[in-house]
């Protein structure tokens, strides 16, 4: 399989533990939620997945490529939203989007018409030529994970990406994003949040620094709403 794989991945801050022993994968073309709560461990996974912390012992491996032993393969075919918004909000939003083009080496009609397909994938088109400045947090969002798809990655990592938005601008992106797997696009989806997601998703809940469960979000939750299983398997362990 390609998409992405995890496998035996640890971390610590000094004697603090932050993951443990963290395996799974994800197909290609599927939408997996790593689902844990603040603290869980899921922000330290993206630090390792996006090579901004480098772990002692396990393996990550990115539509294919070996994230240690070819890391400007892998990371080239990540699209990444971080948790903290990273626009310019003083230029527009095409704008900004020419100026992550251009740092991937495109320009010219092929740049503009991966900017034109990206944003019309996010429904964004239209507020092309607005300042990032004037867009709401739900634009904005969709404006970045518009940027993260430029260049065609094959995996799409989204950390805590609904921050902040009232519960109409989370149900419209977490749309948006699952319809970018039609298309072959693999995403990890972190949130804390059970609402985000759907019963045929892939879970992995990731809760002090271990994986307690992974599977269909249906598998897991059995009879019961996820949010009930979410906090009776986190609770058990603290």
């Amino acid at each position: 399989m390609s998409g992405l794989q995890v496998k035996n991945l640890s971390y610590a801050y000094g004697a603090k533990t932050a993951l443990e022993d963290v395996s799974f994968s994800v197909m290609s073309g599927q939408f997996c939620a790593l689902l844990g709560p603040n603290g869980a461990g899921k922000s330290t996974l993206f630090n390792l997945l996006t090579r901004l912390f480098v772990a002692p012992q396990g393996r990550v491996s990115v539509a294919g490529h070996d994230l240690a032993k070819a890391p400007r393969d892998a990371l080239a075919r990540l699209g990444i939203v971080f948790q903290q918004s990273t626009l310019d909000l003083d230029l527009t939003v095409r704008q900004n989007l020419n100026y992550f083009a251009a740092l991937h080496g495109l320009s010219g009609k092929d740049a503009a018409r991966r900017i034109d397909a990206a944003l019309d994938k996010l429904g964004m088109l239209e507020r092309a030529q607005e300042k990032a400045r004037v867009l709401n947090g739900g634009h904005r969002r969709r404006a970045e994970i518009a940027r993260a798809l430029i260049h065609d990655p094959a995996v799409l990592l989204l950390d805590e990406p609904t921050v902040g938005l009232d519960a109409a601008a989370r149900a419209a992106l977490t749309d948006h994003v699952h319809a970018l797997t039609d298309e072959g696009t693999t995403v990890l989806w972190a949130t804390h949040l059970t609402d985000e997601v759907r019963l045929d998703d892939q879970l992995v809940i990731l809760h002090q620094a271990r994986i307690l469960a992974t599977g269909t979000a249906r598998d897991i939750s059995k009879d019961r709403p996820l949010q009930a299983t979410f906090l009776a398997m986190t609770e058990a362990t603290v």
